[in-house]
């Protein structure tokens, strides 16, 4: 654990979070970052923590926010070309490596909203 000021609850919830991250597929590194960050979140929504940030205190719950705004990033510019390059590659379409971004999204059929 991180911290011993975390109370049992809290302890359980990021055991929780670390294994439900790893099932997922992310190292134990990250697994642990997760946890941590998501138990301290909760805890500076709940009052619970001597310091904390707007952006803790005044954003969506982690809980609630359940991963909104992981994967596909629908912002302003859409896929990154990183994604669609691995769509690409999963479709197996030629000439996949030097196509830009937007002739990626042209091959694959993405249309831009």
């Amino acid at each position: 654990m991180p911290q011993q000021a975390w109370s049992d609850k809290r302890e359980r919830q990021y055991e929780h979070i670390k294994e439900q991250t790893e099932e997922r597929g992310s190292s134990e590194k990250r697994a642990k970052e997760i946890a941590a960050r998501t138990v301290n979140k909760e805890r500076a929504q709940e009052g619970e923590s001597r310091q904390a940030s707007k952006a803790s205190t005044k954003d969506v719950s982690p809980g609630h926010r359940g991963g909104k705004r992981s994967g596909r990033r629908e912002g302003p510019k859409g896929e990154t070309k990183q994604q669609l390059y691995d769509d690409a590659k999963r479709a197996g379409i030629q000439g996949r490596s030097s196509m830009n971004k937007d002739e990626l999204r042209r091959a694959l059929g993405y249309s831009r909203s």
